[in-house]
């Protein structure tokens, strides 16, 4: 039998190492409990941006679900609201979740940073370094059959890549020691202010299919 690595190859998967965690006792119970780590996120300090959130968001939808979304980070509804992906951008990724016949609800959908950034401006380095041991237990928990990173800055920080959009779509890529496929979509925030671009969305979705199939 061939091994899983064999396997990606041949179906074109490009492999990227997941980056070690450098405090990996934050990472001891893979399976933990999720009403823990969600109280842990909720009290979380280690960084600035506690101080000007309105409330930590999480994440939310199946835990169970075979299909992991992972944004960037919450923007100014989503801090209000407490969910990922709330207002017009979310709207538009709603309709793309549906367009693989799926509904938000069967999915789970996260984020690199669990705090906004004033002004929505970009996530720092040390804020994602701060943050990344909660999205790694969470992708540990749900344990999904694919992740759809959301984005430039989600896609370049889960593969520990610094390529363009342009470059990281299209490809089905390889998240960590299990080799979880892994596809790249244009942010819905992107797509309001392009909606020419939709349709790479459409094709990236039917790679992310393919590959579930």
């Amino acid at each position: 039998m061939l091994d899983t690595n064999k396997i990606l190859q041949l179906i074109g998967v490009q492999g990227y190492k997941l980056r070690a965690n450098e405090h990996p006792e934050q990472l001891e119970n893979t399976k933990g409990d999720w009403s823990e780590l969600e109280s842990e996120v909720k009290h979380c300090t280690k960084c600035s941006l506690h101080k000007s959130r309105t409330q930590t968001v999480f994440g939310c939808g199946n835990k169970d679900s075979d299909w992991l979304f992972i944004g960037e980070a919450p923007g100014k509804d989503e801090d209000l609201q407490g969910e990922p992906f709330v207002g017009r951008a979310g709207r538009l990724l709603n309709e793309i979740i549906f367009s693989i016949g799926l509904n938000r609800e069967d999915i789970y959908i996260a984020n690199i940073l669990k705090c906004r950034p004033p002004n929505n401006r970009d996530p720092s380095s040390k804020e994602i370094h701060l943050c990344s041991s909660y999205l790694e237990q969470q992708i540990r928990m749900v344990s999904p059959k694919i992740i759809i990173a959301v984005g430039r800055i989600a896609a370049q920080n889960l593969l520990g890549s610094d390529l363009t959009m342009g470059k990281l779509r299209g490809t089905v890529h390889s998240y960590g020691s299990e080799n979880i496929p892994l596809v790249v979509l244009y942010h819905p925030a992107y797509l309001l202010r392009s909606p020419s671009q939709k349709y790479k969305v459409w094709s990236d979705l039917q790679l992310a299919r393919t590959v579930m199939e």
